[in-house]
């Protein structure tokens, strides 16, 4: 429930990531004894030492301790529920905020109300500016994107398919969808969407929930005055095979949601020819060049895994793993 004293509830999720968590609710320090701001942690049953080190060091930060590993969007809306400030801000653990940066998101929040999404510019630690925004997946995107076609013709904004190649990110901007790392939305939003969708155990629930509201006739902006440092991959560096197979996992219950059978066999069709075109690849790779045969042998793995997993999936609402 919505409580008037507090206008921002950051809620970050946290799964086997010490140190990142750590970096993270130090760059939010200075909102310790702010009464206008609340940070929830929602710990999905870290093994690592996390949740003590959170009741330790940071001891004015809410601590939920989920009993098991939930899931991104499951943990997420714990703790949208648990909050009240009239913007709710989700952040990944290996984020760091500096200074402004949320300032600069709520006050434009503020001053444009038909915006219900917002998101920072991410900054990555080779110093680029990273994506953090796409359009939604459609079969032709996902086409262009198994061919290589966004690479190949970057600036075509008809052939670059979902990662926007041809994005001025040094501008703010409304786009499609805004990528899940770091998002501000308010609350009258919130209300009226809903809460992330809890079939995406991980990966996808962003592009789910952009959908949503746009569907719901909410702007998603993509805010570059406001920038955030995302390590990526905090977690998922853990596993990469089983993650990258969730993420695709993640994007075939997108397309069955919301584009019915065909979108859904047209979304796997196009991910079994993106795996077999990066096998063909990484195989030449590993044959011509040295130096990059433990990478290119890592990659072929994975995508081996990945038509693996293709070939073994059964019906449309589940997903083998």
């Amino acid at each position: 429930m919505n409580d008037p004293q507090i206008d921002l509830s950051i809620i970050i999720v946290t799964w086997n990531a010490i140190q990142f968590t750590r970096e993270c609710l130090k760059s939010l320090h200075s909102y310790k004894d702010d009464p206008k701001v609340e940070i929830i942690v929602v710990d999905n049953a870290s093994t690592d030492g996390t949740q003590a080190m959170v009741e330790q060091d940071f001891s004015w930060v809410q601590l939920i301790r989920n009993c098991s590993n939930l899931g991104f969007a499951k943990a997420n809306n714990i703790g949208m529920a648990a909050s009240s400030g009239e913007y709710v801000c989700l952040v990944n653990s290996d984020v760091k905020v500096p200074e402004g940066c949320l300032a600069t998101m709520e006050a434009y929040m503020k001053a444009n109300p038909s915006v219900g999404m917002a998101g920072p510019q991410m900054e990555c630690p080779n110093g680029l500016i990273g994506r953090s925004y796409m359009r939604f997946p459609t079969v032709w995107r996902c086409f262009c994107n198994a061919l290589g076609l966004h690479r190949a013709f970057s600036s075509s904004k008809r052939l670059n398919g979902i990662m926007m190649t041809d994005f001025n990110n040094t501008q703010t901007a409304e786009v499609d969808v805004l990528n899940g790392w770091f998002v501000m939305v308010r609350r009258k939003a919130l209300e009226q969407v809903g809460l992330l969708d809890e079939q995406f155990f991980m990966y996808g629930e962003d592009i789910d929930w952009s959908y949503r509201f746009e569907r719901s006739g909410w702007k998603r902006v993509y805010l570059a005055d406001a920038c955030a440092f995302h390590y990526g991959g905090g977690s998922s560096r853990l596993a990469p095979t089983r993650f990258y197979i969730e993420m695709k996992r993640a994007n075939s219950q997108f397309f069955s949601k919301h584009h019915g059978n065909l979108g859904f066999y047209g979304f796997m069709a196009t991910t079994c020819l993106h795996e077999v075109i990066r096998v063909m690849g990484n195989v030449t790779v590993f044959i011509a060049k040295k130096a990059e045969r433990p990478s290119a042998a890592r990659k072929i793995e994975r995508s081996l895994s990945c038509l693996q997993w293709l070939f073994r999936r059964g019906s449309l609402p589940g997903v083998s793993t």
